[in-house]
C-alpha cells in the first residue's frame, strides 16, 4: 500500500517508483517467458500482431522492440499479472475502487541499440472523459542511466496537452523545438528488476537509446477509473467491460474538464508509437543509426 506521502507526491509530480514490487518466482517467470517469446521472433520477418521489430532485426539476430497487447490474450501469465493483487491495491489508492484496463505492451531496449521513444503524453493518444488514467511499468531488468530508463517531466500532467502532430497529421511526438519545456529537468525512473513505475497519462515522458551492454525491458499496463470513457468512442461495450480489473462497471462516464487534442488526422505510419513517430519532424533523442555515424 502507498503511504500518504507517496500519494501526495504522485498528485503533485505525476509519477512514482515502487522498488522491487515483483520478485522471486514471479519475476523469474516473467523474464523466462519474455525470453522465449523473443527467441521465437527468429521466424518473423516483419511486424505482425505480436511483434514490433527493430529496423536491424534479422532471423540470425532477432531484435524485438515491443511485444504488442495480444500477449495478454495469448499468455495466461501476462493475463494474470494485469490483476496482480499487489498492483491492484496500489491502483485503487490512486484511481478509486473500480478500475479498467485500457491496454498494455512490453517495450524492450536491447543492449547497445534499443530504440528511443520521443517525448510524448499518453493522453495525446487516448484522451478520456476524465484524467484518472495512468500507466504502470514493471522493469524486467535492473535499470539505471545507461540502459535507457523512462524519463519524465515532473508536474507536466497539470499543464497543457502538447501538439503531437507534424505536417498536419498525428505523429505521436512533441516537437522539442516548438514547446516551452526544459528537458534538462527530466527525471529518470530507475530501480532494480521487479520495480514498478507509475506515471499519469498527461505526464510528458520519453526514453533514450540504450547505450549499455545490458537490455532494458519494461512491461506497461494502462489503467483507468471505470467511469473514464475514451473520447474516441467504445466500439464494443461487452469487450470494453471485459477489461474490468476490479469493481463495478458503469454506463455513466464522469466528465471532468481537461485539455484535449485528438490524435486526428491519423498518423501516416500506423501501428505502434515507434511507427507513428517516424512521421515526427524534429527529433530529440539520438537513434541507433545516428549513433553509428
Amino acid at each position: 500500500m502507498l503511504t500518504r506521502k507517496q500519494i501526495d507526491d504522485y498528485r503533485r509530480d505525476g509519477y512514482l517508483v515502487i522498488p522491487r514490487l515483483i520478485q522471486g518466482e514471479q519475476l523469474a517467470e516473467l523474464r523466462a517467458l519474455t525470453d522465449r517469446i523473443v527467441a521465437e521472433a527468429r521466424g518473423v520477418t516483419e511486424n505482425d500482431e505480436l511483434y514490433d521489430l527493430e529496423p536491424s532485426h534479422s532471423p540470425a539476430l532477432p531484435r524485438v522492440r515491443r511485444l504488442k497487447p495480444v500477449i495478454f490474450k495469448r499468455y495466461a501469465f501476462f493475463h494474470a499479472l494485469v490483476r496482480e493483487p499487489k498492483i491492484v491495491a496500489i491502483l485503487q489508492q490512486l484511481l478509486g475502487p473500480s478500475i479498467r484496463l485500457y491496454g498494455g505492451k512490453l517495450n524492450m531496449k536491447s543492449a547497445s541499440y534499443g530504440s528511443p521513444v520521443e517525448w510524448h503524453q499518453d493522453w495525446a493518444f487516448y484522451p478520456h472523459t476524465n484524467d484518472d488514467v495512468l500507466a504502470t511499468g514493471i522493469y524486467l531488468d535492473d535499470c539505471d542511466l545507461d540502459n535507457g530508463p523512462l524519463l519524465v517531466m515532473p508536474g507536466t500532467h497539470h499543464g497543457p496537452t502538447y501538439d503531437h502532430h507534424a505536417d498536419g497529421r498525428f505523429c505521436g511526438a512533441i516537437d522539442p523545438a516548438a514547446c516551452d519545456l526544459d528537458f534538462s529537468t527530466a527525471v529518470p525512473l530507475m530501480g532494480p528488476a521487479g520495480s514498478m513505475t507509475i506515471h499519469h497519462a498527461r505526464l510528458v515522458h520519453g526514453s533514450a537509446l540504450n547505450r549499455s551492454n545490458r537490455q532494458r525491458r519494461l512491461l506497461l499496463h494502462e489503467y483507468t477509473a471505470a467511469d473514464a470513457f475514451p473520447l474516441l468512442g467504445v466500439g464494443d461495450f461487452d469487450e470494453f467491460n471485459a477489461k474490468m480489473v476490479v469493481g463495478e462497471t458503469t454506463n455513466q462516464p464522469r466528465i471532468v474538464p481537461a485539455p484535449v487534442r485528438l490524435p486526428l488526422p491519423p498518423a501516416d505510419h500506423q501501428g505502434s508509437i515507434y511507427e507513428n513517430q517516424r512521421g515526427s519532424g524534429t527529433r530529440f533523442f539520438t537513434t541507433f543509426e545516428e549513433a553509428r555515424v
